[in-house]
């Protein structure tokens, strides 16, 4: 079909005519560029100042704040979302302000002045990499600045994207959704792509790398799978930190109970088995 452009940012993969839009929300095909461009690009919906343990970061400059900014739009479908309002929206159902990457990183240069504990960015809320060419662009001239890079993605993108933004970051946390492809497909992602993105980042010896699982009862709270998982990132590295949340019912999963405390420490001791750094949220 050469009148489509297939978009490359995603394992979607979206199939588009000129001018439309992909399932994110975020980019628009165009025939003159023979790709998808970033639809949303410093379109933003949530800019504030974080605890970086917000993000959550454990082991990364603990005590210290980032400047979080986030747009609209994802690469995934999660039934949970906790941010669904934005991630699951396009521009005309939230509202967004416009910010060039200048005055952004000028904005968290003031803040640092001010206050030596603003270490950087964190590019968050909803998926960054969906709208991954600001989130390079920002990141350029935060570290030309002196400012931290933190991304927290789900890192259900391409290797070319990841690839792109990956030596400008200082610290990233991937939410590892479960641990096989059936739970995967039900969140609108692709398992293969996202074990790939976090293992490439596991190899990368400038990111600091942290995990986070939200636990979903009757979902993903096996010790089975949790076991799993956690072997698996040992084999990475025993040292990266792993984050094992609870769930509150959000978007379409309203009437499903919060998880357990007693499951997310059960599970938390599982993955104690293989990885050296393991904490529970919200909890």
């Amino acid at each position: 079909m050469g009148d489509r452009i297939t978009c490359s940012v995603c394992p979607r993969h979206c199939l588009l005519a000129d001018g439309q839009l992909g399932a994110c929300g975020v980019r628009r095909a165009s025939a003159v560029a023979g790709d998808t461009l970033c639809d949303a690009y410093g379109r933003l919906t949530s800019v504030a100042l974080d605890p970086i343990e917000k993000k959550p970061l454990a082991r990364f400059l603990p005590g210290s704040y980032v400047l979080s900014v986030g747009g609209y739009g994802c690469t995934m479908r999660c039934p949970f979302c906790q941010n669904y309002q934005i991630s699951q929206a396009g521009a005309d159902d939230v509202r967004w302000e416009q910010w060039e990457p200048a005055e952004l990183v000028e904005t968290a240069r003031r803040m640092r002045q001010r206050d030596a504990r603003v270490v950087g960015l964190a590019y968050t809320y909803n998926e960054p990499l969906a709208a991954w060419e600001y989130v390079r662009d920002c990141a350029v001239l935060a570290r030309e600045a002196g400012l931290k890079n933190v991304l927290v993605s789900s890192a259900n993108a391409s290797t070319k994207v990841v690839q792109e933004v990956v030596p400008l970051l200082d610290a990233a946390n991937i939410d590892l959704k479960g641990f096989n492809e059936a739970y995967y497909r039900w969140c609108g992602g692709d398992f293969a792509t996202v074990k790939e993105n976090i293992a490439f980042l596991a190899r990368c010896e400038n990111v600091h790398l942290e995990l986070t699982c939200l636990v979903v009862p009757g979902k993903n709270d096996s010790e089975t799978e949790m076991d799993a998982l956690a072997r698996w990132v040992a084999e990475l590295d025993p040292q990266i930190t792993l984050h094992v949340s609870r769930f509150f019912g959000r978007y379409k999963l309203v009437d499903v109970a919060p998880t357990p405390v007693a499951t997310v420490y059960r599970l938390a001791d599982v993955a104690r088995r293989h990885l050296a750094h393991v904490y529970t949220g919200n909890c």
